[in-house]
């Protein structure tokens, strides 16, 4: 999910890589906000990690190398996808033992509700549902019965615009003598979802 204006073709499927460092940053805060000082004891669950041929899986990526988690999967649809399952992840339906306590990844944007309305039936009881979206995301009519009965308790707003561009296609647009976009046109921000929360407000983090 991106809405930079790069002046290049968009990706199949529209799938762009997200950037490890906000990653790492978000989840370092996040787990310390909710003092989970055993993530090596969670089961994770990236439900569009975005991996192929060419790039790495970056939620996965940043989960295995900073906390070394029990159990980590990844699920994708696009049948180009290295991962655990290739498959739509509105269609998983896990055994109740094999059941995630987080679920997380940057879903398309015009699937994000789905996403996370099947992420909150799935996740383990008190698991969390985390998914980077644009800020905007709150601003929706269409969305206002959701957030009624389903407020995120965290939204960590990243400051700095994320640059969905991969390394590649800055290369090549560098080689071609175009101009690379420095970041994405809006802000984005990592919403998290706790099952059982049930406040009518959101605490906000600029990050």
């Amino acid at each position: 999910m991106s809405s930079t204006n790069r002046g290049y073709d968009r990706h199949v499927a529209d799938y762009y890589v997200t950037p490890q460092k906000p990653i790492k940053e978000f989840l370092s805060l996040f787990l310390y906000d909710e003092d989970i000082a055993r993530p090596d004891r969670i089961k994770w669950l990236d439900p569009c990690c975005g991996v192929d041929k060419d790039n790495y899986p970056s939620y996965m990526t940043v989960i295995k190398r900073e906390f070394e988690p029990r159990e980590i999967v990844g699920i994708d649809i696009r049948p180009d996808a290295v991962c655990d399952y290739n498959m739509d992840f509105l269609t998983y339906n896990p055994k109740e033992e094999d059941k995630p306590d987080i679920i997380i990844s940057n879903p398309p944007f015009y699937l994000a509700k789905q996403f996370i309305e099947h992420a909150l039936e799935i996740v383990n009881e008190g698991g969390y549902v985390i998914m980077l979206l644009r800020l905007n995301f709150f601003g929706s009519q269409d969305r206002k019965e959701f957030f009624d009965s389903n407020m995120p308790k965290y939204c960590y707003i990243h400051h700095k615009r994320i640059n969905f561009i991969p390394n590649s296609i800055k290369e090549q647009l560098k080689a071609e003598g175009k101009k690379v976009p420095s970041g994405d046109s809006i802000e984005y921000a990592h919403f998290v979802w706790q099952k059982g929360y049930s406040e009518n407000y959101t605490k906000t983090l600029v990050i």
